[in-house]
């Protein structure tokens, strides 16, 4: 099955800094309509890791949901930026995430990662705080 557009909104969580961390992450058709919802533990790690494992996650359900236009809606500043060039990734740690980016980026015909302000991420933030316990 194809789904023409697709929203990803993504968020990781980490106590500690490394600490525990989580991903969640909810996957809309373009109606809102909810495809699938992430919400798992991922060992202990940095924010910013489980930020972007968060959105690995996200893509890769996407392509087994069988999306072909994706916007990943993130409220990681951070990883958005460097996701689109805009900051270099000085984090070693950082690269090989960005790396499985830019590989499951490439399987979309259309791909693009935009910053919201955190109020618009909500369901994503819960479901990653809920993984945390």
């Amino acid at each position: 099955m194809k789904i023409e557009k697709t929203i990803l909104y993504t968020d990781g969580a980490s106590r500690g800094n490394p600490g525990p961390a989580a991903i969640g992450a909810v996957i809309k058709d373009g109606q809102g309509r909810v495809l699938a919802r992430i919400s798992r533990r991922i060992g202990k790690t940095t924010n910013n890791q489980a930020e972007y494992r968060a959105i690995i996650a996200a893509l890769e359900e996407a392509l087994r949901l069988g999306a072909e236009k994706v916007e990943v809606r993130s409220d990681s500043e951070l990883a958005v930026k460097q996701i689109n060039g805009r900051y270099r990734v000085k984090n070693q740690a950082l690269k090989p995430l960005l790396q499985r980016v830019r590989e499951l980026q490439s399987l979309f015909p259309a791909f693009a990662i935009v910053a919201i302000p955190r109020h618009q991420n909500t369901e994503a933030d819960r479901l990653s705080n809920a993984a945390l316990g």
